[in-house]
């Protein structure tokens, strides 16, 4: 599970995702087991829920670079693109509301289509949150 956002502008509308992860983390409780792993350049935090193991991704790059830090974790605990979730924000929604959408285009989203180009795949599942217009 990928929350994709701007790393260094954590906190803001756009960096949603990596909100949704933490509150995850908290409700899962593995907040504490955040650690930074430098082989896919992300904040990663190990999960069990369901009977399901679950790797917590926040990416250490800013959006439009997100998909690079998603394509490693992919490669290095061997997921295939359709065994990954993105967590992001979505201008379209009203602020609050969630769609999950499977596959598909970025829809002009900058780090969904990162992660599209380095996985060479839309097959992802995608829980968009939606953050409004300004």
């Amino acid at each position: 599970v990928a929350g994709l956002g701007n790393y260094g502008l954590r906190g803001t509308r756009h960096s949603v995702g990596m909100a949704v992860l933490d509150r995850l983390a908290r409700q899962l409780a593995v907040a504490e087991g955040w650690r930074a792993d430098r082989r896919c350049c992300a904040d990663v935090a190990m999960a069990a829920a369901h009977g399901l193991e679950l790797v917590l991704l926040k990416p250490r790059r800013f959006m439009n670079l997100n998909g690079l830090s998603v394509a490693s974790a992919a490669e290095i605990y061997n997921f295939r693109p359709e065994d990954i979730y993105l967590v992001h924000d979505d201008l379209d929604k009203a602020l609050g509301k969630v769609a999950i959408k499977l596959g598909g285009s970025a829809r002009g989203h900058n780090g969904v289509r990162s992660c599209i180009s380095a996985l060479h795949s839309n097959e992802m599942t995608r829980l968009r949150v939606g953050i409004g217009r300004p």
